[in-house]
């Protein structure tokens, strides 16, 4: 039975908010680390599988980015889908079907195959990221939403750390039981989902009322707390989900949060391409690709931190997503003006902590002025017209560098995305915080209509 507590006082919020983020927060961690290694073995799959079937940089970075079309496509409906049938059958379905097409990515025989499976490894994952940060929104307060997404982003970190050690290794394998490097990568890589399957089906509770880790006391507290937010926030929940892809605001963000996953896409791909330049093993490459991703779970930690015991609203909350991402801009261009590999490589370290670290802040925003299956419907609409971003960055990326013959030149236009993206997110969200001011100052009744 959970541990009975006094249900009152800020303890005993303390409390609650404890018990929730440890039994539910490392189990939605490891789903995401799992997830995010499966998005991005084909960063190191590609150093070997590129020879294997005579692709170009430019073909293979086509199939690669085939996957944001088919999260585009899929993602509006799937989190609607969620918000109606549960977490947990949900995840369960996603994590299964994206293992299945990772497992068939090992058996791809031509450029044709490769292109359809990850146009489906897209549509299979469609709608767990925004799935995830919805269902935050139905387990902790307003105040602790952005240090939980910055917990449940440093699994992406993470994986990118174990990505690259475990995808160097595995393209030692090469010629283990007759299969290629590159087919290990996928089929060590897909397993693990299918896995969890099982495990997210035992589980993982739907939300607060099914879990029975928490007190009936603890159930209360977090039903009333996010009940007053909803109904004193002015928080949008339009009878139809799908009007949130009309909503100006839901747009507004979409717009500027696609230089977000445009960068970070596009470096995290490209990275191991880069350390290879260098002239360096396939295992080496792996080990030094884990320091960058140290950096930016340490900035995934930090930089919601700081915006929670500074209490970020307005301009402060505006810096703590735009500051990351004009560091990560700066990160991104000095790389390649500044000479030394070792500088280099230290500045795409800083500019990888800044590009991550932009997201937390920014995606407690939505939940701000939406609720429910509106809130399902604008988090994936503004993730998945923002996950392009990729789409873009997985084919400039290679494309650049073919016409160029430098792996480190397709940073400049890396850090040009992003550092416009800042600009354009600091308006935006400066303009959403007028917009806030002026339907807190409106009769309720026209700020719910």
């Amino acid at each position: 039975m959970p541990p009975t507590h006094s249900p009152t006082g800020d303890d005993f919020a303390e409390s609650t908010v404890r018990t929730v983020t440890l039994r539910l927060m490392p189990l939605l961690g490891l789903l995401y680390l799992i997830a995010y290694i499966d998005r991005q073995n084909v960063s190191y799959a590609k150093l070997d599988m590129v020879g294997s079937l005579g692709l170009s940089e430019t073909a293979y970075g086509l199939g690669a980015s085939l996957f944001f079309l088919g999260y585009f496509l899929f993602e509006v409906p799937a989190n609607v889908f969620l918000e109606r049938v549960g977490a947990r059958v949900w995840f369960a379905r996603i994590m299964f079907t994206w293992g299945i097409v990772t497992l068939l990515l090992s058996f791809t025989q031509n450029a044709a195959m490769f292109y359809v499976l990850r146009f489906l490894l897209g549509a299979a994952e469609a709608g767990f990221f925004p799935g995830v940060l919805f269902a935050l929104t139905l387990w902790f307060p307003q105040a602790h939403r952005a240090r939980m997404i910055g917990w449940f982003m440093i699994a992406s970190a993470v994986a990118n750390a174990v990505g690259a050690a475990v995808g160097g290794a595995l393209l030692g394998l090469d010629g283990v039981w007759g299969l290629a490097g590159w087919q290990w990568v996928f089929l060590a890589t897909g397993a693990p989902a299918i896995v969890m399957t099982a495990i997210v089906l035992l589980i993982l509770p739907n939300g607060p009322e099914t879990a029975p880790w928490l007190s009936q006391d603890q159930r209360d507290w977090l039903a009333r707390t996010l009940r007053a937010e909803r109904e004193g926030g002015g928080l949008v929940d339009h009878g139809n989900p799908f009007a949130a892809l009309l909503d100006k605001r839901v747009l507004m963000l979409a717009g500027v949060y696609v230089s977000l996953p445009l960068a970070a896409y596009g470096l995290g791909y490209w990275l191991p391409t880069v350390v290879k330049g260098f002239g360096v093993s396939n295992l080496t490459n792996g080990f030094l690709n884990i320091i960058p991703w140290v950096a930016t779970a340490f900035a995934l930690w930090w930089v919601p931190r700081h915006a929670a015991r500074t209490g970020a609203q307005g301009n402060a909350l505006t810096w703590h997503v735009v500051g990351p991402a004009l560091v990560g801009a700066a990160g991104l261009a000095l790389s390649v003006i500044l000479p030394g590999n070792a500088v280099k490589f230290a500045c795409l370290c800083v500019a990888a902590a800044g590009t991550f670290s932009a997201q937390p802040v920014f995606w407690s925003v939505p939940a701000t002025f939406l609720r429910g299956a509106t809130a399902a419907a604008g988090i994936a609409a503004i993730n998945s017209v923002g996950n392009l971003g990729g789409f873009v960055a997985q084919n400039m990326v290679p494309f650049i560098r073919d016409q160029t013959q430098s792996d480190l030149v397709p940073m400049l236009f890396l850090s040009a995305c992003l550092a416009i993206g800042a600009g354009l997110m600091f308006v935006v969200l400066s303009a959403l915080r007028r917009d806030a001011a002026k339907r807190a100052a409106a009769p309720t009744a026209a700020r719910t209509a």
